[in-house]
């Protein structure tokens, strides 16, 4: 057994005290300064100067910088006995999320729809194409698979198409997984992905029995949401609002959340499109981009933009957003509370977005309606399309091992960990980001991708660097505002030390 003991006052202070330096990545912070960041998430902004005496190691082992910098684990020295293990242990949090291996399974229950957006990835059937319905004999098959997950908690997912088309294979699958599950006694989170036009009070009634949580889209005002979700027989914005209405009254608020996708007709209208989540009380807001899979890329240049565009487009929205909660409402955006939590917390959040290895396989899996498993919902995209080079089995065909272990799912692997690829490696924000592997498989035909034309890079670059502007601002209102966001808290709830540690 190791032997420890507390050591003098004077082990801590006075005397030389020789450093070392520990791996970390650098960067240009504006036209001054520089900022420096390491694999357990930790980051600090250096003046040159300070930069160099760290560099050269004649920083003043007592001085606030030198003091900041070693308990944040970018240097170390001998006044310490387990700094070993607190990096380790540091490193495995940051890690956690890979414990239980994939943990969202996406069921395909239909490629039927009734609305026709233009930004949809799938090739849509109508409403009488139940060929392209999944069958019970699949549906139970990929439960069976998604049972057989180590993970003690898994989510289920439905999606289409549009998903309540096939309500009585979304029924059977929740009533199988509910009976197979009663030994295994593992937690299963139901998400059922609609639009809302096909509501019934019998889907309320099943929702509310079984707990399920309701994912749905809107994107933005009536002239907004009628123009990117289409709906023949009536306005899809007048039906979504009224059966919102009843999902939330039913079910509850919190109960439902809605995502919204931005189209070149969005990007005139940030303060409207956030004003119609609030007028309709929903809890928050995910400002989403254009996906550049399936069938969405026969029509970007009708409705897409340049990566630039869309930045520009978040921060008005996200200014507006801090002035919403500055007056005292509780409404995160919610790709940014992804980002804070891993710049400001020690934990992962599980997006499989921001995800090292990424979410692809590791994270998530898709069942699509013909028993086809891909390694995410745009690997299944790109199949629509033709390209089948990421499929990875069928689930009457092949087994958990043979799905999960395969040729196929070695080789997004990879290219899955951002620690190990180019362009990536050595990035500052690179602690902060992910791998997407499928994303770079679309847009540049390489698994592995280049990073200075990557619109996930450019993308993810420029809001966590905007993030980053904030919290070096040291403006304590929106770093309160942030926290809020992490803890799920109102504003009222938070506050800060007085010698606040970011």
């Amino acid at each position: 057994m190791a032997r420890t003991e507390f050591h003098s006052l004077g082990h801590y202070q006075g005397g030389e005290v020789k450093y070392g330096l520990l791996p970390f990545r650098l960067g240009r912070f504006g036209a001054d300064e520089y900022i420096i960041s390491n694999d357990l998430g930790e980051y600090a902004f250096l003046s040159p100067t300070d930069l160099e005496r760290l560099i050269s190691k004649k920083l003043d082992p007592n001085s606030d910088t030198y003091l900041n910098l070693r308990a944040k684990n970018f240097v170390s020295d001998d006044r310490g006995s387990v700094h070993g293990r607190i990096l380790a242990s540091r490193y495995k949090t940051k890690k956690s999320f890979l414990d239980g291996f994939t943990k969202l399974h996406i069921f395909v229950t239909t490629l039927r729809c009734d609305h026709s957006c233009p930004y949809c990835q799938v090739s849509r059937q109508s409403e009488d194409r139940t060929k392209y319905d999944m069958t019970p004999e699949i549906a139970r098959r990929g439960v069976d698979l998604m049972l057989r997950s180590p993970a003690r908690a898994v989510t289920c997912e439905f999606q289409g198409g549009e998903s309540l088309l096939n309500f009585p294979l979304l029924k059977d699958i929740v009533q199988y997984a509910t009976e197979r599950n009663r030994a295994l006694r593992k937690a299963i989170t139901f998400v059922a992905c609609t639009n809302l036009s096909t509501l019934t009070d019998e889907h309320l009634a099943f929702f509310k029995q079984h707990n399920i949580l309701v994912s749905t889209s809107l994107d933005g005002p009536q002239h907004i949401h009628d123009k990117n979700r289409p709906l023949s027989r009536a306005s899809s914005h007048g039906l979504f609002e009224a059966n919102l209405k009843r999902v939330q009254g039913y079910l509850g608020p919190d109960r439902v959340s809605a995502l919204m996708t931005t189209t070149k007709e969005s990007l005139a209208y940030p303060d409207e499109i956030i004003d119609e989540y609030l007028r309709l009380d929903l809890s928050s807001i995910f400002l989403r981009p254009l996906s550049p899979f399936g069938f969405a890329v026969k029509t970007v240049k009708a409705i897409g933009y340049d990566t630039s565009d869309f930045l520009a487009f978040y921060k008005k929205a996200f200014v507006r957003i801090l002035e919403i909660n500055r007056s005292g409402r509780h409404f995160p955006e919610s790709y940014a509370t992804l980002i804070l939590e891993k710049i400001l917390t020690p934990f992962p959040n599980g997006y499989v977005d921001l995800q090292s290895p990424a979410g692809a396989g590791f994270g998530v899996v898709v069942y699509n309606y013909d028993g086809e498993v891909y390694a995410s919902d745009e690997s299944r995209m790109l199949a629509e399309m033709g390209d089948t080079n990421l499929r990875l089995g069928n689930v009457l065909e092949n087994s958990y091992e043979e799905i999960f272990f395969g040729e196929e799912m070695q080789t997004i692997a990879a290219a899955s960990c951002n620690e190990a690829l180019p362009g990536c490696s050595d990035c500052v924000y690179q602690p902060f980001c992910g791998a997407d592997p499928v994303y770079h498989y679309a847009t540049q035909g390489d698994l592995f991708g280049h990073r200075p034309t990557s619109g996930f890079c450019q993308r993810n670059m420029g809001i966590i660097k905007y993030l980053l502007e904030f919290l070096h601002s040291g403006n304590r209102e929106i770093e309160r505002i942030f926290w809020s966001w992490i803890n799920r808290t109102p504003l009222r709830q938070v506050s800060l030390p007085e010698a606040s540690w970011l």
